[in-house]
């Protein structure tokens, strides 16, 4: 009954967005407005991906979830009855504001829910920066006078990414994704945020934007100090190369680099996502032919074996699975 899937991406404008998700990947924006997201794999009340290939091509993920969530999900744990992930792209033309996701001790009882995410940087332009985590040193005393007086981003521990690096977010994590960064985004399936501090801009209304200081200064880990980047993969010498880049209890997420005609087995009995980052591949599933470019996706449901991916160029591949 199920098969490689693939979805229609569901763009969202943004104020902090920009247009690279139509001139890099050719997503269809339907304004002229700033777009900073596209929904790829979501199963969310904001937005239901809805599948646009085989048999079952108009019905939605939240279908599958319900008709078939053994055969989809193989192990791995839904979410409230709903898929266990949410996958996006990121087009950050402006920075954003500095956040913080509860942690799961505390999510409950503050009314939100607990939210871990790891970025995968695309592209980034130079003089890009992330912010992630706090300075050394950094006391909760220091940050709280530092949020009164306007000056909290001298807390934050920032970094100038590479192309091909990536980060966890773990629960608890502060954060802030910087103006000029294209971002492959794997998360769990929630999306509570609480906001820290915004630049000390106004928003549209030309009002400051609200700031959630008391559930933000609950989650914070403040001995969370300077967390590298997990280091990119440059070369496949055989053809192949191949890393783990996140482990988590959540999800895993795996780095690939395929030189043109290279072949990959995917892991059999495990629901899989597969993100096209760059080049293009063609997913392979009995007489299923799913051929996918930079910024498009596949669903490999935890029931299918004997898939393989093969490499129409040079091409880099995320492998996302849930537990």
């Amino acid at each position: 009954m199920l098969y490689p899937i693939t979805f229609d991406s569901i763009v969202k404008e943004r104020i902090w967005g920009g247009r690279l998700l139509e001139t890099r990947f050719g997503k269809k924006l339907p304004n002229e407005n700033p777009h900073g997201e596209s929904w790829e794999i979501t199963d969310r009340e904001e937005g239901v991906s809805v599948i646009n290939n085989g048999p079952l091509a108009g019905r939605s993920l939240r279908d599958l979830m319900q008709d078939h969530p053994g055969e989809l999900l193989g192990k791995a744990r839904p979410h409230k009855g709903q898929f266990p992930l949410l996958i996006k792209i990121l087009d950050a033309r402006e920075k954003l504001s500095l956040q913080v996701h509860p942690p799961a001790s505390l999510a409950e009882q503050m009314g939100g829910e607990p939210k871990t995410e790891m970025w995968y940087v695309a592209d980034t332009q130079p003089g890009a920066d992330l912010f992630v985590g706090l300075k050394k040193g950094t006391t909760r005393e220091e940050f709280e006078s530092r949020i009164k007086d306007g000056s909290v981003e001298e807390c934050f521990h920032r970094i100038e990414p590479g192309k091909g690096e990536s980060m966890l977010l773990e629960s608890g994590r502060v954060h802030a994704l910087g103006g000029g960064n294209l971002i492959f985004e794997i998360q769990q399936n929630s999306d509570t945020t609480y906001r820290v501090f915004d630049w000390n801009r106004v928003g549209l209304d030309g009002k400051p934007r609200e700031l959630h200081l008391e559930q933000a200064m609950a989650s914070i880990d403040f001995n969370d100090f300077e967390p590298p980047m997990q280091l990119s993969l440059d070369k496949a010498p055989s053809g192949v190369a191949r890393a783990l880049i996140t482990r988590h209890e959540l999800f895993d997420v795996e780095s690939v680099l395929l030189n043109k005609d290279a072949e990959i087995e995917a892991e059999p009995h495990c629901c899989q996502v597969i993100a096209v980052t760059e080049g293009s591949v063609e997913c392979r599933w009995q007489d299923f032919r799913v051929k996918r470019v930079a910024g498009e996706f596949v669903l490999l449901p935890a029931c299918l074996e004997g898939v393989t991916i093969k490499a129409d160029a040079d091409s880099h591949i995320l492998v996302s699975i849930p537990h």
